[in-house]
């Protein structure tokens, strides 16, 4: 690899360039600091935003594990009273077997 032989970059310098040639350059530089500029300023109000948003999509996950929270609640008191609608035919059929064990 050192056989190769690296192209000239002093022709492509500011300092070596032609005197007409600096002032496009230049013109062009600033043109993209001021684009620079201009995307910054988008990235930091894009930044602001997220940040509110994800404020707000933790109170929601809040809201929403309290509503599970809740349900969970309400259907362990059903399960446990027996009233839940779970309580399906098998457990019917268990208690009809302790009914005529009885008697």
């Amino acid at each position: 690899m050192s056989n190769l032989s690296r192209p000239q970059t002093s022709s492509s310098r500011l300092s070596t360039m032609p005197s007409s040639q600096k002032p496009r350059q230049l013109s062009h530089l600033h043109s993209q600091l001021a684009q620079l500029t201009a995307n910054l300023s988008d990235l930091e109000n894009l930044m602001r935003m997220t940040e509110i948003q994800a404020q707000s999509m933790r109170g929601l996950g809040g809201y929403a594990g309290g509503m599970f929270m809740a349900a969970s609640k309400v259907l362990g008191e059903e399960t446990v009273r027996g009233g839940g609608s779970n309580a399906g035919p098998s457990s019917g059929q268990a208690e009809g077997a302790r009914d005529q064990e009885k008697s």
